[in-house]
């Protein structure tokens, strides 16, 4: 037996003897409410719903960001003729597919990596084609797949600098599982080649789905009342942000205060359940808050209105001129900044934004977004936008033009994807 086989044998044994492990964790995960109590049953491969009649692609995005670069990808498919089950394995990716999925396709949550848990899976939705978004190499999944015939493509892939050299410290085991991918579409030149070092045999650079995925939708009736209410307020969001960062948000609201007394913040933490944390965070620098999950509109006294609510990133970006995207003062890697780039919006970051280096540096480069890199860059940036309301509509310009440059990875990927759908109308004659 050859090391790239006993790896993967130790890693299938291994998931298969910690079963009860993965249940119990399951079990933590619920009571931590990071699990829908009434669907667990579909993290152990039990499905929640019947399989529909006819062909069925299986489409899995990790989370929120993944999920919805490949909503044009399920949307295509099901202008095919495809029933589509997409994946994903939080709470937060649920809520929002539950409301922006296309006639034709449902959800359900990805079972835990584990043999038993994936074949139960399996039998029940016998996909005819299996589409894994990003980075999602799970062996049990690929293995599985591979042993039924069903093939399965990567797209929107990526490999960062980071995992490509943990990867190299068990090169076998990495070709063992990319062999077994039958293609792997990329987002750049880059994630390609360190596949292919990998061993990936089949690699295509196909661009990032996220350039032309939709735009966050947002209620008509409640931009018009927010609209009407924050009118002649200098405002702006700090939007999916993480822990130490709404203590800065709120101190630099305070900073810029001297100089624009009505100004407004908007922060919109990544985890909404933190909104009452936030608020507090608000109170003990004497500012204001005021939680949107409480059903209350700001008023002229309210400094920071927390958006602690799922799905209406949209509904903020189409308001605020300036958005500082979170996840970025501190190390966690930066969050999608296309998504406020097409709704107009001005972008400010931080330097931790390696999860999307390439958009960032293509949005740096124009000036279609500015870096920023603690508390006092973040107000002094604020504070000259504010004053320079041409320079924030050259900014939104300049990132709106490089989002329409870097479209056509979802009509890359359909080719790429064709052939296979092809195969399937021949075999079905």
């Amino acid at each position: 037996m050859t090391r790239m086989g006993a790896l993967l044998n130790i890693y299938r044994s291994g998931t298969a003897l910690l079963e009860p492990a993965a249940s119990a964790t399951l079990a933590m995960r619920l009571r931590r409410g990071k699990e829908d109590e009434t669907r667990i049953a579909e993290r152990r491969g039990h499905p929640g719903l019947r399989r529909p009649d006819g062909r069925l692609a299986w489409l899995h995005g990790a989370s929120v960001g993944e999920t919805v670069s490949i909503l044009p990808v399920v949307e295509r498919l099901t202008r095919r003729g495809f029933s589509v089950l997409v994946t994903s394995g939080t709470l937060t990716s649920a809520n929002l597919l539950m409301k922006r999925l296309p006639p034709g396709a449902f959800h359900q949550f990805v079972p835990v990596d584990v043999p038993r848990y994936m074949r139960r899976f399996l039998d029940h939705w016998e996909p005819d084609l299996a589409l894994v978004a990003e980075s999602e190499i799970w062996p049990n999944m690929i293995l599985e797949l591979e042993q039924r015939g069903i093939p399965l493509i990567l797209v929107n892939g990526r490999l960062s600098e980071r995992s490509f050299r943990r990867w190299q410290f068990l090169p076998r085991t990495a070709r063992a599982l990319l062999e077994r991918i039958d293609l792997c579409l990329t987002q750049t030149s880059a994630d390609a080649e360190r596949l292919v070092r990998l061993g990936a045999p089949r690699v295509s650079v196909a661009g990032n789905l996220k350039f032309d995925a939709p735009t966050p939708p947002a209620d008509a009736t409640a931009v018009a009342t927010l609209s009407g209410v924050l009118s002649g307020r200098p405002l702006w969001i700090a939007a999916s942000t993480h822990g130490a960062e709404d203590e800065i948000v709120c101190a630099v609201h305070r900073a810029l205060l001297k100089r624009y007394p009505r100004l407004i913040t908007v922060i919109a933490p990544r985890h909404p359940e933190r909104g009452s944390q936030i608020a507090a965070i608000a109170k003990a620098e004497r500012l204001r808050p005021l939680q949107r999950s409480s059903n209350e509109l700001p008023n002229w006294t309210t400094d920071i209105y927390v958006a602690d609510t799922m799905g209406e990133l949209g509904l903020f970006f189409r308001l605020a001129p300036v958005v500082f995207m979170g996840g970025s003062l501190v190390p966690i890697g930066g969050h999608n900044p296309i998504e406020p780039a097409k709704l107009g919006s001005a972008i400010l970051h931080g330097p931790h934004v390696h999860n999307f280096a390439d958009v960032y540096a293509a949005f740096d480069r124009v000036d279609g977004a500015l870096p920023v890199s603690d508390a006092e860059t973040l107000a002094l940036a604020l504070a000259a936008l504010m004053k320079d309301p041409a320079r924030v509509r050259e900014m939104a310009r300049a990132a709106a033009t490089v989002v329409e440059e870097h479209g056509g990875a979802l009509d890359r990927t359909f080719q790429a994807i064709e052939p296979y759908i092809v195969q399937m109308d021949l075999e079905a004659r």
